[in-house]
């Protein structure tokens, strides 16, 4: 009777969704030929060819579409067992992976993260940051247990669970000169240098959304990955940015930075996304519970959003044009 080794099952269903043993090498962290070397060892043990190779790349055998259809209820089967034998215990034990933003990351996870550790010191969270896309694919292959994403989200077995909006504001250099009571709209800022995140998440593409319902197309004179360095160099008086509410909520994070609202506001909404085949445990229960604790965002106080800039944007510029 063949014996199933589940590291390598686990690495064939990751090359049949990456579609390339090198992309599941990437995922795993370990060179190609590692990862060809537990395909070949998982094919002699079950004594079937699984994976064959095209002129278009890889794709699995029928044997092996019957393995991976099996391999999602092995999956689940493991869970279920983790789960029932981990409630023997009074700690709450085991290890969950959170993936989110970096944003959400710095700005909302610290206080949960606090929480959890002292409430139950057996309990290990371990956090994966990158883009909405990259969190969607470690989720429906495994690797994330629970995502924290920007809405809206697509993708097969999947359950999504909406948490709540964060609104957007403007920031520019901090400028204590009198205010205009006009929100800043898309027209307004024209003339001025756009820093703002890099392509491929979330946010980026709902702020890229809100220009072009105005009529116009982003041209951005940096893209960076990182809020913190985007607020630095917004604060450097390099140019002005659109970010998250959170990442500014606190007089730290706003440190050197005036913020405005915008005309027409823009919010964006945060989910937790999982498996929908996914077996929840007592410690993915705890980390849920507080997401949605912590994730019940309120709008900063209006003594601390000046509802409008002068619109010189940066020191010695002038209004943008409307056009």
């Amino acid at each position: 009777m063949a014996k199933l080794n589940l590291d390598h099952l686990a690495t064939f269903e990751l090359v049949i969704s990456r579609g390339s043993f090198s992309g599941a090498a990437e995922a795993l962290g370990l060179s190609q030929p590692a990862v060809s070397l537990q395909i070949r060892q998982l094919e002699q043990a079950l004594q079937v060819r699984l994976i064959e190779r095209t002129s278009r790349g890889i794709r699995p055998t029928t044997a092996g579409l019957t393995l991976s259809e099996h391999g999602i209820k092995i999956d689940a089967v493991i869970s279920a067992t983790i789960e029932s034998v981990s409630r023997h215990s009074e700690e709450i034990i085991g290890t969950v992976i959170l993936g989110t933003g970096a944003t959400a990351c710095i700005h909302l996870l610290p206080p949960l993260l606090q929480k959890l550790r002292q409430a139950n010191h057996l309990l290990k969270v371990d956090v994966r940051t990158g883009n909405t896309s990259d969190i969607i694919r470690g989720v429906q292959e495994n690797r994330i247990d629970i995502g924290l994403v920007t809405l809206p989200v697509v993708g097969k077995y999947l359950s999504i669970d909406p948490l709540g909006s964060d609104e957007f504001v403007i920031i520019m250099e901090q400028d204590n000169s009198e205010q205009s009571a006009e929100p800043i709209s898309a027209d307004d800022l024209l003339s001025l240098p756009l820093i703002i995140f890099e392509p491929g998440s979330g946010t980026r593409a709902l702020i890229d959304d809100w220009f072009r319902c105005s009529g116009h197309v982003p041209s951005p004179v940096m893209e960076l990955g990182s809020i913190e360095a985007i607020k630095k160099m917004v604060s450097a008086g390099l140019g002005y940015s659109i970010v998250p509410r959170m990442s500014v909520a606190t007089i730290e994070d706003r440190q050197g930075l005036s913020l405005y609202s915008m005309a027409p506001p823009l919010y964006r909404s945060l989910g937790i996304v999982m498996r929908e085949d996914r077996i929840v445990s007592r410690g993915m229960s705890e980390v849920l519970s507080e997401l949605r604790r912590v994730a019940s965002l309120r709008p900063l106080p209006d003594s601390i959003i000046r509802p409008s800039h002068n619109l010189s944007g940066l020191p010695n510029r002038r209004k943008a044009p409307h056009r």
